[in-house]
């Protein structure tokens, strides 16, 4: 029994080419969650679930474990993380290595930190939760948010009570930042899970950065230098 990081670094992408393994700051992506989960010293087993041979070798120079390619279903374009996730556990029970936890890395957070991921075992563990999620605030309100129609009128932009509020004064929102998913073995198997008992894991802004575009690889790659 244990805890296991699953590194999700499937080959390819349609927006940024080969971004897994692009270099960032002299090191591959990847390696960035690789290193990060390894110093935090929560895992029993630090793996990288790839479709890619490449990937693999470049994964396990870094330490983690890569010991098999992620299977034709889990590869393709319509497979989810989480099915990826569930693959590599599944393997591992079948050689008899059973894991209490899974925390679900995406290689696209390198900006995420060893504290965050041991902040995110400490409040599950505080609050009995079966997930915690990372998530960021809002850098805009989605309150002074609007739809707009194709001639671009904005007599009804702005509307509701929140108009002429001071943007200090207005609510905080949150999204996901798609750094941290921390869940149970039992959570996993559920059909809607983060759902009952989840908590999230606030982190600041300037690390949760989530790079799909060129644009976000140059805002990681100033905030690294």
């Amino acid at each position: 029994m244990g805890n296991i990081a699953v590194i999700t670094a499937r080959s390819g992408s349609k927006g940024l080419p080969d971004k897994n393994i692009r270099e960032l700051c002299g090191k591959p992506l990847l390696a960035y969650s690789v290193e990060c989960a390894l110093q935090s010293g929560c895992f029993d087993k630090v793996f990288v679930s790839t479709d890619s041979s490449e990937y693999a070798e470049i994964a396990e120079s870094f330490g983690a474990d890569a010991s098999f390619l992620r299977s034709e279903e889990t590869a393709g374009d319509t497979a989810g993380s989480w099915d990826a996730v569930r693959e590599v556990i599944y393997k591992f029970e079948e050689q008899g290595e059973i894991f209490d936890c899974v925390m679900l890395l995406q290689p696209t957070s390198p900006l995420r930190n060893v504290s965050d991921i041991r902040n995110s075992f400490a409040l599950m563990e505080e609050k009995g939760a079966n997930s915690v999620v990372s998530v960021c605030e809002m850098e805009h309100s989605p309150l002074w948010s609007n739809t707009l129609g194709e001639d671009l009128c904005m007599d009804q932009f702005r509307q509701g009570n929140y108009c002429k509020v001071r943007r200090q004064d207005l609510p905080k929102y949150y999204r996901l930042n798609g750094a941290v998913f921390l869940v149970t073995r039992k959570e996993l198997e559920q059909p809607e899970m983060f759902e009952h008992k989840s908590y999230a894991y606030i982190m600041p802004t300037e690390r949760s950065i989530d790079i799909d575009t060129e644009f976000d690889f140059k805002v990681a790659e100033c905030f690294m230098q």
